[in-house]
């Protein structure tokens, strides 16, 4: 029996459509398809799969690994997009390495999931969800800093915050808001999970990686009416004054066919211009 592939396109963006196209030509002959578009939804639950092909940019290939990530498939990220830095594959790669994709030990890349949970002062659970790049308490409007308490161990003290915001990023997601905040480029492979203020007011509050075993908490003490946790930058949960938020490591792990062209520094120099030197101006001879 062929394998189960699952195709998911970003049908709104014309190049997706393309390139969705092109894969199908690729996989038909070597696996069963089954098509759904990108969307927010739940997936089926009689809906069987061995190997999923994610077709867009980093946002959807972001938006759909959290859709997927409890059913512990390989994904395939397939670019369509602009940037493609988690997107390993295009047509070309895809075809090439075929073979090697629906072997049947394909080389996976394991990247770690936070789970975030939203709790009431009452105790109740608000909302909760996953996050694969960073889960973010932004201050929203009116824009008034915000003040928050932090705890990494909940056996020992916190620490007080005030700024517009903190993000908790994965590994994964160290390559993105947090490395515009000024926080550290972390390998993936590197199971931590990275604190990174918003502009805080204080000259001491450094980002800092922490374990990916720990829970971390962070309380409201002021709030503002837009206050809210951003998970990736695609879903919103408000928050107010004495909400809670905790983060950990997610159970499961997303699951990347790795594209055997790439290398993680290469790609980082490439396409995210790390240790980029300036541009001389050329003096001559």
């Amino acid at each position: 029996m062929p394998p189960r592939a699952l195709l998911i396109a970003n049908r709104i963006r014309p190049e997706a459509v393309r390139t969705a196209d092109d894969v199908r030509a690729i996989i038909a002959t070597r696996a069963h398809i089954t098509e759904i578009d990108a969307s927010d939804a739940p997936l089926p639950a009689d809906l069987l799969f061995d190997l999923a092909f994610v077709i867009g940019g980093d946002g959807t290939l972001i938006a759909q690994t959290r859709r997927l990530a409890d059913r512990a498939r390989p994904i395939v990220g397939v670019n369509a997009g602009r940037l493609g830095f988690l997107a390993e594959f295009d047509t070309d790669d895809l075809a090439k390495h075929a073979d090697l994709v629906f072997s049947p030990a394909p080389p996976l890349r394991e990247r770690m999931i936070l789970h975030v949970t939203v709790i009431r002062p009452d105790g109740s659970v608000s909302d909760s969800g996953l996050a694969i790049n960073d889960a973010v308490i932004a201050a929203g409007t009116p824009h008034r800093m915000i003040e928050m308490s932090l705890s990494v161990d909940e056996g020992a003290g916190g620490v007080e915050i005030t700024g517009d915001g903190v993000i908790l990023a994965t590994p994964t997601g160290s390559t993105a808001y947090s490395a515009s905040a000024g926080g550290p480029i972390v390998h993936p492979d590197v199971a931590g999970i990275i604190i990174t203020p918003i502009c805080a007011h204080s000259l001491a509050f450094r980002p800092v990686v922490v374990g990916a075993h720990e829970l971390i908490s962070i309380t409201l003490r002021r709030a503002n009416e837009g206050t809210s946790v951003v998970l990736d930058g695609q879903r919103f949960v408000p928050m107010q004054s004495g909400d809670k938020l905790q983060a950990s490591q997610h159970t499961q792990k997303a699951l990347f066919v790795a594209n055997p062209s790439n290398r993680y520094w290469e790609t980082l120099r490439a396409k995210m211009r790390w240790a980029a030197p300036p541009s001389y101006r050329d003096r001559g001879p």
